[in-house]
């Protein structure tokens, strides 16, 4: 057994049985042993693809997968989603090949600081630099990625420890990932705040937006009168019908402090207390009030479900009875398409048990609120901020759930990032409806114009803004990646593709024409 070959092997033994693959030259022998029937191997055209496919399938399994970039510009392209995922606590295993130990003495061309790149964005960087520890620092890689909150970890694997003779494995001691216990007496502390009666916001994130910890802070709601809330970007809620409803809090400044000026007290859960995205002249960063007091219930590293059961038990609370959402049967919209009709026309047809993955920036942005009861379905979001991360992440979910359909909305701007996503889709034949919002524009960037107060954008800003000269033919696109699509202008006629798209197998890009 050589090296590559005892990294697949201890990989699959540590649970990590797919890979996301953009090979070269010196990953060739991991190449020969991703023929370990036990390992799926998803090749993508684009390493921001297969980074950001990780994401997408962490954030379903909630178990990590693995990546496989070429040397250091491979792992430069797959940074972005990297980001991503790292903002989500999405862990995955980076496996990245390196030239041989004896010629990167010769400065080749493609020599780079791997780990230089590698560590501001992740966790836990190692090079391997004997084959005979290879199934070591992998168990180690996998263990770390597997941590709460999710890790990112990277082994860079040299070409010479690749395809020298590894040996024996030697693993170290098997270690499960544990969640700490919360202290108590913080959850007394919260549980006196609650009683005050004094308005009170529970922000929840990460694992306590779905699940039994969902259901428990639905109960301490129903029993405190707190609200319940998310930040505008979560890694993944469960919502809809039958669930608990969390409101969302606004991305603009002014909408989002109007939403915080009545609480005197923000509990934060797996998350930290709203701040702006971006720093605006003249406007707040951090969004609550002055003398609105922060109180967090739930570290990052922490069990959400147990401090809220640990909460409902001080609270003497464990029989209150959580508030679920109705059922709301929507209308299909007709006539045309602006924000509002998009949102109804997307909660008449979401199937129940769908995935939406949601990168809309401006077009989608009404959506959420809209589909609160619809069919349950799961939402994920951008929690890093760098765009083109849709498609990859919606790739990876339909991997992780082959039974679900996937709904991934992306302006035209964004999609171009990370387009490459469409062929693997086809290639692996995954249900996704890839819904492209076609306004041939950067429209968030000339909102954030405004919002900066650089006045009116004039024609140069707007040439860097407009993406119309010339317009993506978006449905050629699709066609040459072997994706069917089809163009809608109405509302009823996005309302049809989006159903015909359920009933059949396979992914469907529509363009929605703005």
């Amino acid at each position: 057994m050589n090296g590559a070959e005892s990294l697949v092997a201890t990989l699959v033994d540590q649970g990590v049985d797919i890979c996301f693959a953009n090979p070269g030259t010196s990953e060739m022998h991991f190449l020969a042993a991703l023929e370990n029937p036990k390992m799926r191997s998803v090749l993508c055209l684009f390493e921001g693809v297969a980074t950001g496919a990780a994401d997408g399938w962490y954030r379903m399994k909630e178990t990590p997968a693995s990546t496989l970039l070429h040397l250091g510009p491979g792992l430069a392209n797959g940074l972005a989603n990297i980001h991503n995922a790292k903002r989500a606590s999405s862990g995955m295993v980076n496996i990245i090949g390196e030239h041989s130990t004896s010629h990167l003495k010769y400065n080749p061309p493609l020599s780079s600081d791997i780990e230089g790149l590698a560590r501001p964005l992740s966790h836990w960087v190692r090079r391997a630099d004997a084959a005979s520890a290879i199934a070591w620092d992998t168990a180690k890689a996998v263990a770390k990625a597997s941590e709460h909150p999710g890790q990112i970890a990277t082994l860079i694997l040299p070409g010479d420890t690749s395809w020298q003779e590894a040996g024996t494995p030697v693993l170290p001691p098997r270690v499960s990932a544990t969640r700490k216990k919360p202290d108590a007496a913080r959850i007394a502390h919260i549980a006196r705040v609650l009683r005050s009666g004094e308005p009170a916001l529970i922000i929840l994130a990460n694992r306590a937006t779905r699940g039994a910890a969902l259901e428990r802070a639905g109960q301490v709601a129903a029993a405190t009168g707190a609200r319940l809330a998310s930040q505008f970007f979560t890694a993944r809620i469960e919502r809809g019908a039958g669930r608990v409803p969390i409101e969302r809090i606004p991305y603009a400044v002014a909408q989002a402090t109007a939403f915080l000026k009545d609480f005197k007290h923000i509990i934060t859960v797996e998350t930290v207390e709203p701040v702006a995205f971006f720093s605006y002249p003249d406007k707040p960063s951090l969004l609550k009030p002055e003398g609105t007091l922060v109180h967090p219930l739930v570290e990052a590293d922490e069990d959400s479900e147990l401090a809220l059961e640990m909460l409902l038990d001080e609270l003497g609370a464990r029989k209150s009875i959580a508030i679920l959402q109705p059922r709301i049967e929507t209308v299909v919209p007709t006539g045309a398409l602006n924000p509002l009709s998009i949102a109804h026309a997307l909660a008449a047809a979401l199937p129940e048990n769908a995935i939406l993955v949601d990168e809309s920036l401006t077009t989608g942005r009404e959506s959420m609120g809209h589909t609160m009861g619809a069919a349950p379905h799961d939402l994920i979001n951008n929690m890093g901020g760098s765009i083109g991360y849709a498609t990859p992440v919606a790739t990876g979910a339909a991997l992780a759930c082959p039974d679900r359909r996937v709904f991934c909305m992306v302006g035209d701007g964004s999609a171009m990032y990370t387009i490459q996503s469409l062929w693997t889709q086809a290639r692996e034949g995954l249900n996704i409806t890839t819904i492209i919002f076609a306004n041939n524009s950067y429209a968030i960037l000339k909102a954030e114009y405004a919002n900066m107060g650089a006045g009116t954008p004039g024609a140069r800003a707007l040439s860097m803004i407009d993406i119309d000269k010339p317009r993506i033919d978006w449905l050629a696109m699709a066609k040459s990646m072997g994706v069917p699509s089809v163009a809608v202008e109405t509302a009823e006629g996005f309302h049809k593709a989006m159903v015909d798209s359920t009933r059949a197998e396979g992914p469907t890009l529509i363009e929605v024409r703005l």
